[in-house]
Formats: C-alpha cells, structure tokens, sequence
C-alpha cells in the first residue's frame, strides 16, 4: 500500500536533550455548483516551502530562492501584491517539521507585525529573531537565538522556543510590540490552540503533557499527561498534530516503530476540553489519513492491529469522536492507488494514475459509479526533498492537492478559481490561500469562517 507523508513533527534528535533535560491515503465528488465570482488572486514570482499565515491585511510565507536559500515574503492580502521580502533561515529546527512559516500577530489598529528566525553569526548565536512591521518591513526589535523550531503566534503574544538543541531549553513568551519578555517555561513547547487570554501547550518530553496556561501571567490552568486517554509508551518521534472544534481540541499522535525492538509506539486520537482538560473521547490505535482536513475536522481513519494489520476507513464526527460512516477493509482495492476526496468529503476515491479507480460512499460504505467523479489528491506522489543551502537535508515543502478525474485516473482542470478544498486549505478571514505544483501562491476570498486546514 503505498503512503505519502506530509511534513509531521518527529523528533528524534529532540529524544536525548529531553532526556538529558527532564499511509497516506485519499475521495471524488460529482459535478458542483456554479462558483460565484469571488476575488481571487495568483502571485507566481514566489516559492512557497511553508504555510501561509495571514493578520492585518497582509500574508506571509517562507519562500525558497534558486541558490537553495531561504526568504520571507510578506503579501497584500487583498491583492497577492509582494511587499517585503528578506533573508530567513533555520537554526536547529528537525527536518520532520518542515519548514516553518513567519509567526504574524496584530497589534492593534489594523496593524500586525511580523516575527521571523534570520541568518545571524555571533559567537554562540546562530540567527537572529526579527520582528518587523508586516506592512511595511520596518524593523522593530530583534532578540539572537542559538537554536529554536520557529515563532508562533500565541494569542496577541508570541511564543519562540529557544535553546532547543541545548539543555537549557526553553520557551519564552514575547510582546510582538517591544520583544519584552513576559513569562518563560523551560523545556521545549508548542502551542496547539490559543485564544484572547490563553494558549493549550505540548510539552515535548519523554512523557509528553498538554498544558493550559494564562498567556498573561503564564499561570497553569490544567495540564494532561497525553498518555492518559492514550495508553502508556507515547512516543512523539512518529509526529503529531491538533485541530480545533468548537470548544474542544482533537489531538493525533502517530506511531513510531523502534529500530531496535521492531515495535510500534502507542498512537491514536484523543480530544479534549480546552476550558478545563476534561477528556471528551478517545479513539486508539487509529492512524490519520492523508490528504484529509485537520483533526478537528472530519477525521478519516484506518485501525492497526496488534499484528500491524490494517482495516478499513471511518470517517470520525471531530465533536464526538463517534463513527459518521466507514468501507470495510474486504471492498478496499488491492494496491497502486492514492486517496482522492471531494469538496464536502463525503465520498473516498481510491485514485489510480491512468487507469479507472473507484469510489465509496462514506456514510454507507457503498460503491458509487465512478463515471464522472472528480477527487483531490496530491499533485505529487514521490515528492523530492528541498536542496538547501547549509542545512540538514530531508525538509520538504508544503504539499499541493490536484483535481483528478477518477475514471480516467488523470488531472483535470478545476472548476472555478480552482482552488482545493477549504478541508485541505483552511481559512483565514474569509481568505483562502494556496500553493501550486510550481510553488505560486494563489488567494481567494470566498467568505469561508476561519478554520484549519490539513497543515493546521
């Protein structure tokens, strides 16, 4: 069966400093409804490596350069119109991680700033954390780094994780204004969810823990050990990754099998209540399909078995964790085939590349006329890692989705702006933004409620 795997966040570097410091898979749609005439956009002249954030009116993303270097580029939203772009870089980030993008965060009045990692060489520093008007580029403060895995916007605050490959490491809770330090955390940590007043964290350690803390004072709320809903021997060298529904945050970690004992680790998905920790459901021994939309939505699933066997494909209600439909593994076709789902992800395609492939319904599990049906799957199934310039190799872009006709098993062009699925894109204020095979960046304002997509 083959698998394709977008950028997760293993971290086998990571295991010895915490220890020193404490199948991818694919649906098809029938014809859809005219598309309005939405404001749409389509900037060439970019790279995009990493996802696409956007605040204030402007987008940001980090773009690789022919030499194999690394920049920030910063967008006008409403038009896709470059206007800023300067050198990043990564210094220390895991190669499973992917490339990150800029953190963007508003500040107030319609304004926003940008924080970025940029290439900086002095004694024991090895870049430079840069925060820029997001408009204009304009320097506002900087802050060196020896190591860290990138900026994220935590609420209106940011939050960097430094010193990650020493055993001082930390996390430091930032003012996007002045740089000022707020609270720090020691350890390694990422925010998985964060609102006006607090911010749901993963402390990366041997025994990994959700945090909730005041993004004020850094003051603790509640705190789950992640192998509580899932079982002991969580290992998150396999990756993981959260998505947000309502009031609840539906966590996936995936397995990892030890070179030594031949074993997998324990994986699954869990959800939680961001108010106060409470576990809502838990569905173990399942692993997350790709393509697909973030966690906390529509999950689709495949068990594994003791023996590493695997079932059939549920698709799961994010809010419940309850079974909406699933294709029983004897109706699954042999093998050569790539997941393909349509708009609304109600039906699976199984894609084949020349050839007709086939298609379920996922609430029934039935066959459907295959005749017709269109499916979103990845452009590329053998993708090449990026050639960078002094760093580790094995970082990959972004991943970019395909409409493809399924009887025929070729591309096809899409209907509309084009644009893949709001599943696959996400949303952010009503703009949804994109990467093409070619690395382009293309925007569409279509009204979509903020929402993540499958990179979150």
């Amino acid at each position: 069966m083959p698998a394709i795997r977008p950028p997760a966040k293993p971290i086998l570097a990571l295991a010895g400093a915490l220890a020193l410091s404490g199948s991818a898979l694919s649906g098809c749609s029938g014809s859809e409804a005219a598309t309005p005439a939405y404001p749409t956009w389509h900037n060439p002249d970019v790279n995009a490596v990493s996802r696409t954030v956007s605040a204030g009116g402007v987008a940001a993303t980090t773009s690789l350069l022919p030499g194999g270097t690394l920049e920030t580029v910063a967008l006008d939203l409403a038009s896709g119109r470059r206007l800023w772009a300067q050198p990043a870089t990564m210094a220390g980030r895991l190669p499973g991680m992917g490339v990150p993008a800029p953190a963007l965060v508003e500040t107030g009045g319609g304004q926003a700033v940008a924080v970025t990692v940029d290439p900086f060489r002095r004694g024991r520093w090895n870049a430079l954390l840069v925060a820029r008007d997001a408009r204009t580029g304009a320097r506002r403060w900087t802050r060196p780094l020896h190591s860290t895995f990138g900026p994220q916007r935590c609420g209106a605050l940011v939050c960097v994780p430094e010193n990650t490959a020493l055993e001082t490491a930390r996390m430091v809770v930032l003012d996007p204004a002045t740089g000022k330090v707020l609270w720090r955390l020691p350890g390694i940590a990422e925010v998985e969810w964060s609102d006006a007043s607090r911010a749901v964290l993963l402390r990366l350690a041997r025994h990994p823990v959700l945090e909730s803390r005041d993004l004020r004072t850094g003051k603790l709320g509640w705190k789950l050990p992640v192998e509580q809903p899932l079982g002991a021997g969580v290992d998150l060298s396999g990756g993981w990754s959260f998505g947000a529904t309502s009031g609840n945050l539906v966590g996936y970690v995936a397995p990892y099998t030890d070179p030594s004992t031949k074993k997998p680790s324990t994986f699954g998905f869990f959800s939680v209540r961001t108010a106060d920790g409470t576990v809502n459901w838990i569905r173990p021994s399942v692993v997350r399909v790709y393509p697909s939309g973030s966690p906390g939505f529509a999950p689709v699933v495949r068990p594994v078995d003791a023996q590493g066997r695997y079932g059939g494909f549920a698709r799961l209600d994010a809010e419940s964790g309850r079974v909406l439909g699933q294709i029983p593994p004897e109706r699954i076709p042999g093998s050569g085939w790539w997941l393909a789902f349509p708009e609304r992800m109600d039906t699976l395609g199984f894609l084949k590349h020349g050839k007709a492939g086939t298609v379920f319904d996922l609430t029934t599990g039935r066959p459907g006329e295959i005749t017709g049906r269109r499916g979103w799957s990845f452009c590329v199934t053998d993708p090449k890692p990026l050639a960078l310039k002094n760093q580790v190799p094995g970082f990959y872009s972004v991943a970019s989705l395909c409409e493809f006709d399924l009887a025929k098993g070729e591309k096809v062009t899409p209907r509309g702006p084009g644009a893949p699925p709001a599943w696959f894109t996400g949303s952010q204020s009503g703009w949804r933004i994109w990467r093409d095979e070619k690395g382009g960046l293309h925007g569409v304002e279509d009204g979509t409620g903020t929402a993540p997509g499958m990179y979150g």
